[in-house]
């Protein structure tokens, strides 16, 4: 899987102009020389998956058996003997205990038997290497993973070579991993979940999928509990490497059952497969190097298959979503009927609380923006906790920084520098540099009226 370079989820709102630092109202220059030290989350809170047994295995047999392309593959494959992962070249400070944390989830999560190694030879080497290595090498990926290569030098000698090629593989002993060591803590961790994940098990994404990483809307950031029981049945002792499709699905339904007794009794619903048409539409929307004038027109195209097709999922309120996010510069009153659409969709189910969230920092942003704290708040306050569980550091400190330009608007001053106050540690690890934090609130703070009356 390459974790997509696509449009990521951040705050922009057309109009309001960037506000100096020097302007701002002292309550918007929190420590500008010293930010508050950075925060980590601890306690994960994956969910059980919601659905049924049946759509999972369904699922399942998708994502194991076809590549992103739509390629199919003949056989399954795993690893099949204890796993060892390896860390070379320059790692940033954050990698280390996100890396121990994910693997002590993956061991009691998923069951399987994967431990770091401090040298020599490992199954799974992970290298951080720079940005524009990572794009030089695959222009829209933000990290990725390689079979059969330990080096980034490997894979750059071998990447032609059919030892590199996904649908030629016949089991898994060794794998590359890829990640940015000049991307944001927040980034580099969603690297390693997601390559990782994709290392040990699944080789395909798939946007019907509400609740996973294995979705390229990049919504989850960390592996979810269907992950993990998706990562856990790969590593079932009645699958191996070499099973057929057949073989595998005849095998799933008692898999499950075990795993996830609860799932049996959950109705199976009817699923519809997402065309081709519809992805190359999304990913021209959303991808590098494409003109404005293109981008609505493949949004708007996109918009119409899934309505078409009867959608009324999470696919129909992304398309909602792109097409705000496109409307913002020229029309930011249509924007928001847009993303009104998104939100009545997201709104319906538990599952898609968190693609709400994401939608809500654009919502709540206008209101500050024209003048209206109370909606923005009474649609901020729910969503903090979503964040949190969901351990999304940026969604969590865009949050809260439009909570407490929100309650400044109300006149709560005191609280509202607590709550800005309390943003900065999750905001260092989302966004990274100081200068990334400072802006990130100087965006937000320009969205204040009354910052914009004094500046």
């Amino acid at each position: 899987m390459i974790r997509a370079a696509l449009l990521t989820v951040a705050l922009a709102l057309t109009g309001c102009a960037t506000v100096p630092m020097a302007d701002l109202p002292s309550r918007a220059q929190i420590a500008d020389s010293t930010l508050p030290p950075m925060k980590a989350f601890s306690t994960p809170h994956p969910s059980a998956p919601s659905r049924s047994n049946a759509n999972i295995a369904a699922d399942f047999l998708d994502l194991h058996f076809e590549l992103e392309s739509g390629r199919r593959l003949e056989f399954m494959t795993r690893f099949e003997t204890p796993i060892t992962i390896r860390v070379v070249g320059n790692a940033p400070a954050s990698l280390s205990p996100d890396l121990r944390r994910l693997l002590s989830r993956l061991r009691r999560e998923a069951g399987i038997d994967i431990h770091q190694v401090r040298r020599g030879a490992a199954n799974i080497t992970i290298e951080p290497v720079s940005r524009a290595e990572i794009r030089r090498a695959l222009p829209q990926a933000a990290c990725f993973v390689v079979p059969n290569v330990s080096s980034f030098d490997e894979f750059r000698r071998d990447r032609r070579k059919p030892k590199t090629s996904w649908s030629a593989l016949h089991d898994r002993s060794r794998m590359g991993i890829f990640v940015p060591y000049d991307s944001t803590p927040q980034e580099l961790r969603d690297c390693l979940h997601e390559e990782l994940a994709q290392a040990l098990g699944p080789l395909n994404d798939l946007y019907r999928l509400p609740d996973s990483v294995f979705n390229d809307d990049n919504v989850h950031t960390v592996l979810t509990g269907f992950d993990m029981l998706i990562l856990r049945a790969t590593y079932a002792p009645e699958l191996r490497s070499g099973m057929t499709r057949a073989e595998v699905a005849s095998r799933l339904p008692a898999i499950l059952s075990r795993m996830n007794p609860g799932g049996d009794s959950i109705p199976q619903t009817p699923v519809s497969a997402t065309p081709r048409n519809w992805i190359d539409a999304v990913q021209t929307s959303l991808g590098p190097n494409v003109p404005t004038p293109a981008r609505r027109g493949a949004a708007a195209t996109a918009t119409r298959i899934a309505q078409s097709l009867g959608w009324s999922d999470h696919r129909l309120a992304f398309n909602y979503y792109m097409q705000g996010r496109l409307l913002q510069l020229t029309d930011p009153d249509a924007a928001q009927t847009q993303f009104r659409a998104a939100l009545d969709i997201l709104n319906r189910r538990p599952e898609t609380r968190l693609h709400a969230a994401q939608v809500v920092t654009q919502t709540a942003a206008y209101a500050i923006a024209t003048g209206h704290p109370d909606p923005a708040l009474s649609q901020i306050e729910p969503m903090l906790d979503i964040a949190q569980r969901s351990e999304n550091a940026a969604l969590l400190a865009t949050l809260m920084m439009l909570k407490a330009e929100a309650l400044d608007m109300q006149g709560q001053s005191k609280q509202a520098e607590s709550v800005r106050l309390d943003s900065l540690g999750w905001a260092r690890y989302g966004f990274g540099s100081d200068w990334a934090v400072r802006a990130k609130m100087r965006e937000i703070a320009a969205l204040n009226p009354q910052n914009r009356e004094r500046g």
